[in-house]
């Protein structure tokens, strides 16, 4: 019998050990930092679906107004930009590379708010058909890139938080030395917003439009 009840006591310590660990947190720093790592896949994920969609609508633009020549450039430009900062998981922790990418994105942001504005001056463009199918997925996209970013950094938030408190600070100290704190989005609120384009307004007097190419 006591061979068996030490058997049992050291079956018991086997099992309590474990279950103490995850019990006092030993798990929630990496679960944690894959839920931050899997939310910014998803703001990258939402910012390539902008980047898909800008080549079409700008040559959609160009063949009603090719004359807006600046603006098509900045776009494409911006557009250049922003997909050539590389971008991983490590991004999330390191400040310099998180705010390239960021500032990048915001840049883009703004031309596309230029852009969109064209088709006040140019009746055709507003009426076309491909034009307001490519506006109403841009504006879709913009509106998931805000709702990316504020669930990112919800989540990045709360993981940070878990690598400064008792008592998830004492492993983060110790097993998960490595582990740095993620970057916040902090961009305005115009940059997150989808362009602002009112139709009830009659466009003012423009120039004949360019024919189609």
């Amino acid at each position: 019998m006591n061979r068996l009840a030490k058997s049992l006591a050291r079956l018991a310590l086997l099992v309590a050990i474990p279950v103490g660990l995850a019990g006092c947190g030993i798990n929630t720093i990496p679960r944690q930092d894959e839920a931050t790592k899997t939310a910014w896949a998803e703001v990258q994920n939402q910012y390539q679906r902008r980047a898909d969609l800008i080549p079409n609508l700008v040559a959609t633009v160009k063949g009603y107004a090719a004359q807006e020549k600046d603006v098509l450039t900045s776009v494409t430009q911006a557009r250049a930009s922003a997909t050539q900062v590389k971008v991983d998981a490590s991004t999330i922790t390191d400040p310099a590379q998180f705010q390239q990418y960021a500032a990048a994105q915001d840049k883009l942001s703004g031309v596309l708010g230029r852009l969109m504005m064209i088709q006040e001056s140019y009746p055709e463009l507003k009426s076309n058909q491909n034009f307001l199918a490519l506006q109403s997925q841009l504006e879709g996209t913009e509106n998931r890139i805000a709702i990316a970013r504020r669930d990112y950094n919800q989540t990045a938030q709360v993981y940070n938080t878990t690598l400064r408190t008792f008592p998830s600070v004492f492993w983060a100290k110790t097993l998960y030395s490595s582990q740095k704190p993620a970057q916040l989005f902090q961009a305005t609120a115009a940059a997150q917003s989808a362009p602002n384009v009112d139709f009830s307004t009659p466009p003012p007097a423009s120039p004949q439009p360019a024919p189609a190419q």
